[in-house]
């Protein structure tokens, strides 16, 4: 395994490419790392595809302690990255938080940028009551605490090794919570605001049980509803990171849409 790095105003973004081929970006949500990715990225990778797994701002390899997490300061992350392996154009995955910052890229770089996909997005930032609030002020400040959140995540079950990929997301995340705290800080625009700009293709992802929606179809129709031109396919028995939990699925969706966007 090679890790490269990538120089930002503020730091270094680490990443990591296997395959050759059409290049994929994929990025994770807030408190993970591109680990998250594991099963999904053999999977392309033996589809034909240069897969870069990117380690968002302040998570896993990536230097600590920015002074923006902000959608726009991420999306200039991945574009970095881009630019490194060569310019593209790339297909880019956005996990969770994550599914902000593919479309910041996308409308700000279309050159570099041949389609994106938005994995679980949330199209309204979420308003919980002030006793739920309190609880995730604490949970996003420990480790231990967001672990214990991350699993509840995986209500159709967990992949074979996710205690040990857990055990070291909690042990990484040590230090580095003002990081997960950024990703979902509220902010303006919201990605809302930027979707009518994006002209590239579009696929939205949801987990039939995605546990942070009450209605996760309607969700994704909502997030489809933001673009000109956008598909939403839903990931049965799945919940939260389809990625991990339904990687066969996911891939085959991705595949599906990948076939489109790397002919355009």
């Amino acid at each position: 395994m090679t890790i490269s790095q990538v120089a930002r105003d503020g730091g270094t973004i680490a990443y990591e490419v296997h395959g050759d081929g059409p290049l994929v970006v994929l990025s994770h949500g807030m408190g993970e790392n591109r680990a998250t990715f594991r099963h999904l990225v053999p999977r392309l990778v033996s589809a034909g595809y240069r897969v870069a797994s990117v380690d968002v701002r302040g998570h896993g390899d990536s230097s600590p302690h920015w002074p923006s997490y902000a959608p726009a300061q991420v999306s200039g992350d991945l574009l970095a990255v881009v630019r490194a392996l060569g310019g593209g154009p790339a297909t880019l995955v956005g996990s969770s938080s994550s599914a902000a910052p593919v479309v910041f890229a996308a409308a700000d770089a279309p050159e570099l940028v041949n389609g994106i996909v938005q994995i679980s997005p949330f199209v309204a930032p979420p308003k919980p009551n002030p006793v739920l609030r309190a609880a995730q002020a604490v949970v996003l400040r420990s480790p231990r605490l967001f672990g214990m959140f991350h699993r509840t995540l995986f209500p159709c079950g967990r992949p074979a090794d996710d205690a040990a990929y857990r055990k070291e997301m909690v042990a990484r995340l040590r230090g580095r919570m003002d990081a997960v705290r950024g990703v979902v800080a509220p902010v303006d625009p919201h990605w809302t605001a930027r979707a009518r700009e994006v002209r590239q293709p579009v696929l939205v992802l949801m987990g039939t049980k995605d546990p942070d929606f009450p209605d996760p179809g309607a969700e994704a129709r909502a997030a489809r509803r933001q673009f000109t031109t956008a598909e939403a396919r839903m990931i049965a028995d799945s919940g939260h990171y389809p990625h991990a939990d339904q990687p066969e699925a996911t891939a085959g969706d991705l595949l599906e849409f990948l076939a489109v966007t790397t002919r355009a």
